[in-house]
């Protein structure tokens, strides 16, 4: 079985985020890029049913983004996948979710993958649409947010999380596209064996135009700072005065004491 796995490069969350000049997304300068957490689940599901498979199968991870991509299609690698696909497009950070998946649906359309994984969204755009466009272009059965996995031949089982805690299990003819949510395993750490030999395996390298990019349906209007709304109030002192004077704060700038009718 061929399989196919989609990874982003996303910014640390805990960097400081400013506006670009022109106000469309963010600036990078100064921030950290890792891998995507939800991605890592998906490389570590393709990873398992590879090890499970046997020699049958291989695994294929795919990346859209600048030359610092790289670094992420090279941890994939060493976490076990087989090759590497770089998509190299300077523009990546700001395309609009149907643009990335008609590159990611140029690449494999003619490759006869059983099956691709995805995360079940990016953390810095956060659409969860990606996975789920890639399978209506390619014209596969989809199943999203799973925190379950299974293939046995030609079917595979996937336990979905829905809202408020229900799950729900789906079966799906492949080939299929399966978003990954977290719960669906522990992604592996990297060894340094596997590192070293992450850095001689194949990496091809492909243009948004060889790819066949489709014009943007969405553009962002405007990016800008989280104004706050105000200031915190530290408080000193012993813990009875404390606890009154929290209340008094409570009273004095929210309703939450006056719902019953007060003190």
């Amino acid at each position: 079985m061929k399989i196919l796995v989609c990874v982003k490069q996303v910014p640390d969350m805990e960097g400081r985020f400013n506006p670009n000049a022109a106000g469309t997304w963010f600036d990078e300068a100064g921030l950290a890029f890792r891998m995507n957490d939800y991605d890592e689940f998906a490389v570590e599901e393709a990873v398992r049913l590879k090890e499970r498979l046997g020699g049958e199968a291989e695994v294929t991870v795919l990346s859209v983004g600048p030359d610092r991509v790289i670094e992420t299609i090279r941890k994939a690698m060493a976490m076990g996948c087989d090759r590497g696909v770089h998509v190299r497009d300077e523009g990546a950070a700001e395309r609009d979710p149907w643009q990335i998946a008609s590159m990611i649906a140029g690449y494999a359309r003619s490759r006869a993958y059983g099956l691709v994984f995805t995360g079940m969204q990016s953390l810095d755009r956060g659409s969860a649409q990606v996975g789920v466009l890639v399978a209506e272009l390619l014209g596969l059965s989809c199943a999203t947010t799973a925190v379950g996995f299974s293939c046995d031949g030609g079917t595979a089982t996937v336990e979905r999380e829905l809202e408020g805690g229900a799950k729900a299990v789906v079966r799906l003819k492949l080939p299929a596209l399966v978003t990954c949510q977290l719960g669906l395993n522990n992604p592996r750490y990297p060894t340094l064996p596997n590192i070293l030999k992450a850095k001689r395996r194949e990496l091809v390298i492909l243009t948004p135009d060889e790819l066949g990019i489709e014009a943007p349906l969405v553009a962002t209007a405007g990016f800008s700072r989280h104004e706050r709304s105000g200031a915190c109030t530290v408080l000193e002192g012993e813990l009875d005065g404390l606890a009154a004077r929290v209340i008094d704060l409570l009273d004095e700038r929210t309703a939450v004491l006056r719902r019953g009718g007060g003190r």
